[in-house]
């Protein structure tokens, strides 16, 4: 376990600094499916999101310098996150008091999306690392 420890501690902080923008910001940027922002909201978030993960999967390589470290971080990071947000979405109106009904479905689909880049991501980097394009 040893050598995933800083692996976890980065899944767990890539969570929870995702879920504290949706905490904070959440209300202002979430607008319920059939809604006339709903695509254009959710196509700025996962923009952003993989920008994000993008350059924290790079930030995470400066501590990680094993072979398939890209791989690693996506997938334990990947586990981390669905594991914490399937407590975060079943406590919602704790966690996410501000949202309503609406803006959970929106938070849930961009959150399935972001999963999808949390793998992809990471799994491009490492194919560019051994394969310098």
């Amino acid at each position: 376990m040893k050598g995933y420890s800083i692996t976890v501690l980065c899944g767990i902080l890539v969570w929870f600094f995702a879920t504290m923008f949706f905490v904070l910001f959440g209300e202002r940027v979430l607008f319920g499916p059939g809604t006339e922002n709903y695509i254009t909201s959710i196509l700025l978030l996962v923009i952003g999101t993989g920008l994000l993960l993008w350059a924290v999967t790079y930030i995470y390589l400066l501590f990680d310098k094993s072979k398939n470290a890209p791989l690693k971080f996506g997938i334990i990071g990947t586990i981390i996150g669905l594991s914490l947000d399937t407590f975060s979405l079943s406590n919602h109106n704790v966690i996410f008091p501000k949202l309503d009904e609406t803006q959970i479905i929106a938070f849930t689909a961009w959150m399935s999306f972001a999963y999808a880049l949390y793998l992809v991501i990471p799994a491009m980097i490492n194919h560019l690392r051994h394969h310098k394009i």
